[in-house]
This record gives C-alpha cells, structure tokens and sequence, in this order.
C-alpha cells in the first residue's frame, strides 16, 4: 500500500508525529527565544506543529518540508486556522532536495525524528549545520539504544543495530562537528506510550469506519506487529530525545 497513507491513517490523532509530548514542544519553543521574524526551515514537517508554534510565538518565517501529501495538506489546514498571515509555507518535496537560497543563512534549521532523509544522524547534523547562520539554532529528534537491543526485537522491528546510537554518541556528533549542546529534552516512557498507543487507536477507528479498504488488513497486520514488537522489547531498548545544537558564532 501507500507508504504515506498508513501514516497518514496510523498518526491521525497525533498532534506531534514523534514521541514528544506537546508539553515538551512547548518547552523547546520557549528555549530558543529566536529573533523576531527568524528565518527557519523545518525538514520532515509532518503535520507543522513545531513550525507554527514558532510562528506564533516569534512570528517567525519559513518553510516546511515533508514528502507526505497527507501531513502538508494537514499542515496547511492548522496554519491557516491559527496562524493565517504568518509567513510560514509548506512544500511536498524530499527535504534531502531543499537548500536555503544562500547558506549559512537560517537562524533555525530542524529535523525532528526523520534523519533517514538524509541517510542517518551524522548526516542530518551536517546537512543543517550548512544551513544556519553562526550563533544559529540546529535541533534534531533522534531515537537512541537505551540498551543493547536484543536479535529478536532487531528482527522484529526491522531495525539493524547500526541505525542508531547512544544518547551520548548522538550529543557528541554534534560537538564534534563544532556546534554546542546546549540542551536534550528526553522522552519518558509515558511520552511513548502515547505516540505508540495512538497509533493502535488510530488504526482500530479507522477499522471501524472504513471496514471496506483493500489496505485494511495490511494496515492492521502491521500496526499489531508493532504494537507486540513495543510492549515486549521496544518500550525497555529504544529511547528517544531532541537534542538542541547551537553553531558556534565567528570569533
């Protein structure tokens, strides 16, 4: 089936598309006390919560990128319901494709939780820190192992041990590539359990509300797999944080 429509069904209750509560978010937002108008980018927008709470917050203006028709059409939907003059866009296109009109120019470049975009982390870290200005914020989303992850659960998932790292591997790719660590904001177990548990909702509403899609089995079978994938191995192996970098100015 279409990738972008079992995420699209599976996340239609999120607000945020990761395991972040809207708390935090609300936290990471007040700790960047960006420049008012700030020019940001937001790769991998998903539904555009972050961007618009930027917007509101600093009037800030940019853009966000997400692959997925569903979550940019749902972006645009939130935008002009509570933030219709803001200078804010929202763009279908592969964010690995987006640069800025010159670089090192943004005062804010993010990634939360989609590093895959450009082929892991290290990857993720370097293409934003081209992006931002010195002094400029780069804030990526990234799961780390909490613990050794055992084979079952690697086979389980469809996870390799190399996809990711520690939290402490992942603060330090980012002080290695000259920005500082200013702060992590670290998910709980409670944290999620709501973004896995809302997507068991999801899929079970959808069930009942559309008992004719051809894709329906296959959106269940999935969801299940992961859900059992979770609760057994995941919820104890697999942490997640939004690690706050800041580029270091020009001395």
């Amino acid at each position: 089936m279409d990738t972008w429509k079992f995420y699209d069904i599976t996340h239609r209750e999120h607000v945020v598309c990761n395991p972040t509560s809207e708390e935090k978010l609300t936290r990471l937002v007040e700790l960047l006390r960006l420049p008012t108008k700030a020019q940001v980018v937001d790769i991998a927008c998903g539904k555009g919560e972050f961007l618009i709470r930027l917007a509101e917050a600093y009037d800030a203006r940019g853009m966000g990128i997400d692959i997925s028709p569903f979550f940019i059409a749902d972006a645009e939907r939130r935008l002009k319901a509570r933030a219709s003059s803001a200078g804010i866009t929202f763009t279908q296109m592969n964010g690995a494709d987006f640069k800025p009109d010159e670089p090192h120019s943004l005062d804010l470049a993010s990634c939360i939780g989609a590093s895959w975009v450009f082929g892991g982390h290290a990857n993720t870290l370097e293409a934003l820190i081209s992006m931002v200005r010195p002094g400029g914020w780069v804030i990526v989303g990234e799961p780390y192992w909490q613990q050794e992850p055992s084979g079952d659960y690697l086979e389980a998932s469809g996870c390799a041990r190399e996809d990711f790292g520690s939290h402490s591997s992942n603060a330090e790719a980012g002080e290695r590539r000259g920005t500082e660590l200013v702060h992590t904001i670290v998910s709980s177990k409670d944290d999620w359990d709501r973004y896995e548990g809302l997507q068991w909702f999801a899929t079970a509403e959808y069930a009942r509300t559309h008992p004719n899609d051809p894709d329906l089995a296959e959106v269940v079978e999935r969801v299940n797999k992961a859900r059992a994938a979770y609760l057994r191995w995941g919820r104890d192996t697999l942490g997640w944080a939004i690690y706050m970098f800041r580029s270091r100015s020009a001395a």
